[in-house]
């Protein structure tokens, strides 16, 4: 991330699929869009407390309004690149997504990414996730039906290689 780029969306409680032949598993975390980084935060120095009020003021928001171009108090440029120090994040540039849509499933709607990474093409799904359980794994139970659009024209409008 660079030193002059800004938050554009910042989405919590995401959920993360890899799509690959029998990928059951995923990972909960942030999803960012900025001038020009698609970037998925798993490993946060966010604040537990911070995190939950952000949660459910996420969730009355995206209820009210299905649009996900949104931003949180309390977390910034800053707390991202702090964030970003850690190698398990991950950062994309807007260049080295290969495709990218939106889908509405039964249960929910879905951010369809696939991506260069390390020189290989990889799928991943995003879900806006509303209710977990915690036992025996973290696992989402209840999926929000949100409006991908913008997100997906921002990052299609300043890509400069495209399919």
């Amino acid at each position: 991330m660079d030193t002059n780029e800004r938050i554009q969306a910042h989405l919590l409680s995401v959920w993360r699929q890899t799509k690959k032949f029998f990928s059951i598993s995923g990972s909960e975390g942030m999803l960012f869009l900025t001038d020009r980084h698609l970037i998925f935060v798993t490993k946060t120095e966010a604040k537990m407390k911070w995190w939950q009020a952000a949660v459910q003021r996420q969730a009355v928001t995206l209820l009210k309004s299905k649009n996900v171009m949104i931003c949180h108090d309390g977390y910034n440029e800053e707390g991202l690149r702090l964030d970003l120090q850690n190698k398990k994040n991950l950062e994309v540039d807007f260049d080295n997504i290969l495709s990218i849509d939106s889908e509405e499933k039964s249960w929910g709607s879905v951010l369809n990414v696939e991506l260069s990474e390390d020189g290989k093409p990889k799928k991943y799904q995003f879900s806006v996730v509303l209710d977990w359980v915690k036992y025996p794994v973290k696992d989402p139970t209840k999926y929000m039906r949100v409006d991908w659009s913008p997100f997906i024209q921002y990052i299609k409008e300043r890509q400069k290689i495209t399919k």
